[in-house]
């Protein structure tokens, strides 16, 4: 899995973009257009999610196209120093051999952790010793 910037063309030249199509017009003229005519692309992440800056004066902007639904926690940590200007250029990535794969957050998901005795896996649990004895308002 390679989450790193797509690398320059042979010649030297920046990759080019994908474009954004009509479902990105549709759901975002500005950004759309922002993106057309103004946005540098940098580099895309290993989920499909686009990069781009547009150098200004009092600093650069940067913002990302997200390949599917708008998820900030789709961004990998190299993309998430780039845009936040911890850094120039979109870190390197080689991963440690402890490192994990960046993967989004999946709360709220059908994906989500749900332990065995939640009510979506049944809700029914094995009894433990010094069981939970819930408090009800008739227990004086």
């Amino acid at each position: 899995m390679s989450t790193a910037a797509q690398t320059p063309s042979p010649n030297g030249a920046p990759a080019k973009a994908r474009p954004l199509g009509l479902k990105g017009l549709l759901r975002n003229p500005s950004l759309f257009f922002l993106t057309m005519f103004r946005g540098r692309f940098i580099g895309r992440d290993g989920m499909g999610n686009q990069y781009f800056e547009r150098p200004g004066k009092p600093h650069t902007r940067r913002w990302v196209v997200y390949a599917g639904p708008a998820e900030p926690s789709v961004v990998p940590p190299e993309w998430h120093a780039w845009l936040h200007r911890l850094t120039d250029a979109p870190l390197s990535v080689t991963p440690r051999p402890w490192q994990r794969p960046h993967k989004p957050n999946l709360t709220g998901t059908p994906q989500s952790y749900r332990p065995p005795g939640h009510d979506y896996m049944g809700g029914q649990r094995p009894r433990a010793s010094s069981d939970y004895q819930p408090w009800t308002p008739d227990q004086a």
